[in-house]
């Protein structure tokens, strides 16, 4: 299962760039992994369930744990029947090839299989926010220039993903309160107490937000924007149900539980009968599909969570019926659109006459969202009103159930009325790949009602895990009874309904504003951002030294004051004075008289270069102390990132004046600055020398060593870094990749960088014998030292890099270490002739590196994890090739090393990539020759 949902994953990506240039093609192409699923999932029906797990980390409780059961079924025939379908009808829909698009609807039914399938709920949640993050993309993505598509994405994203932070606080709470977190073993022996119930109501909290029930609904018809397709899949036959599928698969859990029924119920009923009274007022088609889509996922709980049989009957076969006839009918509405360029009910005339075909389709649809025989829809809802016509407390749900269809009936023959209605004055004119996935769908609800044997095969092993009448079976006919006389008698009121109130267009502006969600939310986020600016307003007053005071401070305050009491109390390690030396090496005196005398220079500096120049002799001495104790790599790595920096911060400096402005702060504010810096000097000091004494096992350091010897590595450092802890090491350049493009978005926002193949020297300036493409220094000025050693130096300092590279498995080096080196070298290019030069002399762009570095690795440690490597503890296989060269002897090749080179390359286009960003800006600016001379 894990490998139908990492295929999904493949084909997003593989065939939107095979196949982007023929549209309908690689639509329908896309449409086959979707399709197969589905009919994967129906050739399980009436079979056991089916699990799969895979331990990714078990000690950390990190399981991939996956179930196929009736229920998983029933929402697979929706994501891939309908998927499948969807896909093939954005092939016509869309005028131009849409890759993302595409993209990112495969990518979209991978996560709603991943989800359905997860018997873990942290799995669960993993997939539910990726769902939330195509819809984001799915939404926002078409047209990012309109200012309304991009805040219903915006609104769309906030409203689920904080909802579903509250719905991953509930799953901790239910988790533990367990003991587990696999949703079968929770639903077997469900957890009770108050935790357990708190768990539940937050876990209600998010399956709420996710399928739009009122209050939290507003989203749902702002994402209306969307391009059809995306309405017709996300929100009306998948991402919605997400919340709809949770309820049911908790509910054998929690639905005797004394908070489930009344909340859910009581939401649900609200949702049914406010979006239906909505979808009543609405005069954009897609608008009042999207209320009448509340409205049903409001049926939906209500059916779902419910607890009873009967109602678990009605609702999975509501489930599936409703995709059936709701995607249907906004496909509907987008061959409309897409033939008359306009949605709305109040322009459109006589489509019917158009679009003969089109139009029966969607009155079949309609019939059975209405609740017509012999459509799977009626099936459904005279189940649902079997479920509640037994007197008691059933009676007010049943009441409400009438009312709701009642409603439907009126906003289905509305949707009808608006979308059809009028005199037909043209020829018929269809197009077969819009209309032909509507006709698919709608003989899918027909054909679903007239053989419901079928349906009760499929849905029935899941309802009869819940009590109540276990002979009742879905049917067309049931005989004489209450069931049938309600659902007629919400016909007869639905067309009562509809006369009276449903057939103008458009409709009056509503005196009753409090179902107005939208302006609800707005107003929560107007408070929030208010209270965010009046917050900011005073504590963000802009003075770096407060905010590190701040720091310092809390710091002091609430670990060094734990400190200090420990030792106080006597429950920290004793001080023995026997264990204290001055120092193992007198060099190291030199160096900490280095350390502390250029952090006081630096701090009576008073121009901005020397105080750099300062600092990093700190930096370099620091990294003396680091070689009298042993520590080559790390002191090698610490001076190659000092010197980088020096260089980085020596190119900011240049856009800011050369001296500090005078001192404002008083005299108090000052020995206060003072007094922190100080007392925090000696908690980290403090801290070091009772951590150092506090140790009660043996180091860990020491156990290394005997791992890198089976690895056949002679510096331990490095085989952590890419042999035992490789993994970390793995995420660890994915946050400097993500550094680099935040360095980027940064350095660019609002602003173009000047190409770097022009801001050469002008025509009458000499040129250089030592540059190959000579532009404006960064630095200002030319300098022929800088050039020289540019061109002789730098070619040496990029093969000390591959030395430091290849030598890191046995000898000080490594990949992170050699990829810095290897940026030296292009600094020193950069340094003398800008980033023309540096451009000459780069033979791909650094976003190349960046990502080919890290693809390199994540490639390298995938083949170690496909050969049982990773499961096992090791995110490589270490070995060693050897191998006897004519000229270089004996030589030794770690497999390890790939996914060292693939760090080297990374290092190095994160270094490039601020070089080129940093410098631009400087290049920007016209010199000052150029200044007087435009004066003059």
């Amino acid at each position: 299962m894990l490998a139908l949902v990492l295929a999904y994953a493949v084909v997003a990506v593989a065939v939107p760039w095979a196949l982007g240039r023929r549209r309908r093609l690689m639509a329908c192409a896309a449409a086959v992994l979707p399709a197969g699923t589905a009919g994967w999932a129906a050739a399980q029906v009436g079979r056991e369930p089916v699990t799969a797990r895979f331990d990714w980390a078990p000690d950390l409780g990190l399981v991939f744990d996956f179930r196929l059961d009736a229920l998983s079924i029933v929402m697979l025939l929706l994501i891939g029947g309908v998927g499948a379908v969807v896909l093939c009808y954005a092939g016509w829909y869309f005028e131009r090839s849409e890759r993302l698009m595409v993209g990112t609807l495969v990518a979209f039914a991978g996560a709603m299989t991943g989800l359905v399938l997860s018997d873990n709920l942290l799995v669960l949640y993993v997939f539910w926010e990726l769902t939330t993050l195509s819809s984001f993309v799915l939404i926002g993505a078409p047209r990012p220039e309109r200012a309304e598509d991009r805040r219903a994405a915006a609104q769309a994203l906030l409203m689920t993903t904080a909802f579903g932070l509250v719905m991953l606080a509930g799953f901790v709470l239910v988790g533990q309160t367990a003991g587990t977190y696999r949703i079968s073993a929770i639903v077997a022996d469900p957890p009770g107490g108050g935790l357990a119930t708190a768990g539940v109501v937050l876990v209600l909290l998010g399956a709420f937000a996710k399928s739009a029930q009122v209050p939290l609904h507003a989203w749902l018809p702002a994402a209306m924007v969307a391009p059809t397709p995306v309405s017709a899949y996300l929100h009306a036959a998948a991402m919605v149900k997400a919340g709809v599928y949770l309820v049911a698969r908790l509910t054998p859990a929690f639905a005797g539980a004394g908070v489930w029924r009344p909340l859910v119920l009581s939401v649900g009923l609200l949702s049914l009968l406010t979006g239906g009274i909505l979808a009543l007022r609405q005069h954009d088609l897609k608008r009042l599909l999207a209320y009448g889509t509340i409205s049903q996922l409001g049926f939906l709980m209500v059916l779902l969570g419910d607890g009873t049989r009967i109602a678990a009957l009605a609702g999975t076969a509501l489930l599936l019926a409703h995709g059936l006839f709701k995607a249907p009918l906004f496909l509907t509405v987008g061959a409309l659109e897409h033939e008359t360029g306009t949605r709305r009910a109040d322009r459109l005339s006589g489509a019917w006459g158009r679009l003969p075909v089109l139009a029966v389709a969607a009155a079949a649809a309609t019939a059975s969202m209405i609740g017509l025989p012999p459509f799977l829809g009626f099936v459904a809802k005279e189940a649902a009103v079997e479920a509640f016509a037994h007197g008691g407390w059933a009676v007010v749900v049943l009441v409400g159930v009438v009312a709701g269809s009642t409603l439907t009936v009126a906003y289905g023959i509305r949707f009808l009325f608006g979308a059809f209605a009028g005199q037909a004055d043209v020829s018929p004119r269809e197009r077969w790949g819009l209309v032909g996935p509507v006709v698919v769908l709608a003989a899918a609800g027909f054909a679903l009602g007239v053989i419901p044997g079928v349906m009760q095969k499929l849905v029935g092993p899941y309802a009869d895990t819940l009590p109540g009448d276990g002979e009742y079976k879905l049917a067309l006919w049931h005989g004489l009874a209450l069931p049938i006389a309600l659902s007629m008698l919400a016909l007869v009121l639905g067309v009562v309904v509809f006369v009276l109130f449903g057939r103008t267009f458009p409709v009056g502006r509503a005196r009753w504003r409090f179902l107005d969600a939208q302006r609800g939310y707005d107003g929560a986020v107007e408070g929030v951002l208010a209270g965010a600016h009046a917050l900011t307003a005073r504590v963000q007053i802009g003075s770096l030294p407060v905010y590190l005071g701040v720091i310092g401070a809390t710091v002091l305050v609430v670990p060094g004051s734990a400190l200090v009491a420990g030792l106080v109390r006597g429950t920290g390690p004793g001080m023995p004075v026997d264990r204290f030396r001055a120092w193992d090496d007198p060099a190291q005196v030199v160096l900490a008289v280095v350390v502390i005398g250029c952090a006081l220079a630096a701090r009576r500096a008073r121009r901005r270069l020397t105080a750099a120049l300062l600092l990093a002799g700190t930096g370099y001495a620091i990294g003396g102390l680091f070689v009298a104790q042993g520590g080559l790599d790390l002191a090698l790595t610490l001076f190659v990132v000092e010197t980088l920096s020096l260089i980085m911060l020596v190119l900011v400096l240049r856009r800011l004046p050369v001296r500090y402005p005078p001192r404002r702060r008083t005299g108090p504010a000052r020995a206060a600055g003072g007094a922190i810096s100080a007392c925090l000097g000696g908690f980290v000091a403090l801290f070091l020398v009772v951590a150092a004494l506090s140790r009660n096992t043996r180091p860990v350091g020491a156990g290394y060593a005997p791992l890198a010897a089976e690895e056949g590595a002679e510096n331990i450092v490095n085989a952590i870094l890419v042999e035992m802890r490789a993994l970390d090491t793995l995420g660890e350049i994915a946050v400097l990749g993500v550094a680099a493009m935040g360095v980027v978005g940064l350095v660019t926002s609002g602003r173009r960088l000047p190409s770097p193949t022009g801001g050469g020297r002008g025509p009458g300036e000499p040129g250089s014998r030592w540059l190959a493409a000579p532009g404006r220094p960064p630095l200002g000025g030319s300098s022929v030292v800088l050039e020289a050693a540019a061109r002789l130096i730098g070619p040496t300092v990029l093969v000390f890099s591959l030395y430091l590279l290849i030598a890191g498995h046995n000898r000080p080096g490594g990949g992170f270490v050699g990829g810095l080196v290897a940026g030296m070298a292009f600094a020193l290019r950069y340094l003398p002739g800008g980033r023309r030069e540096l451009a000459s002399a780069l033979p791909v762009r650094p976003s190349v590196l960046l990502g080919g570095g890290l693809g390199l690795a994540v490639a390298t440690g995938a083949a170690g994890w496909a050969d049982g490597g990773f499961p096992h503890g090791q995110f490589l296989q270490g070995e060693v090739w050897s191998a006897s060269l004519p000229v270089l002897g004996e030589v030794k090749l770690p497999t390890s090393l790939f996914f060292d080179i693939g760090v080297y390359l990374l290092v190095l286009g994160l270094v490039l990539t601020i070089l080129s960003t940093l410098g631009a800006s400087l290049e920007d600016e016209p010199d000052e020759d150029d200044e007087e001379e435009e004066t003059a």
